[in-house]
């Protein structure tokens, strides 16, 4: 009985080429509207104990989801709740 292995040769990766058009960038800023939308929708779903628990205030809920790059525990609208 005889195993028989094959083995492949990766070729050359080729490069991309970065193809920008008005389409794309519309595509692109439709999908970013999107999940702005989803992440407000879903902070908004939130109470206001578990929006405190992760740090945000319920009248800062557009702000974080306009910019989610920004960490929100480093902005403080309204004390902690004593409980």
């Amino acid at each position: 009985m005889s195993t028989i292995r094959e083995t492949t040769e990766l070729g050359a990766v080729t490069a991309r080429r970065q193809v920008y058009s008005p389409l794309e960038t519309y595509w692109n800023a439709f999908q970013e509207w999107r999940k702005r939308l989803r992440l407000q929708a879903t902070l908004c779903d939130l109470n206001d104990r578990e929006l405190q628990d992760i740090g945000i205030a319920r009248g800062e809920v557009d702000y974080v989801a306009s910019n989610r790059s920004i960490d929100p525990r480093g902005i403080r609208s309204i004390p902690p709740m004593n409980v």
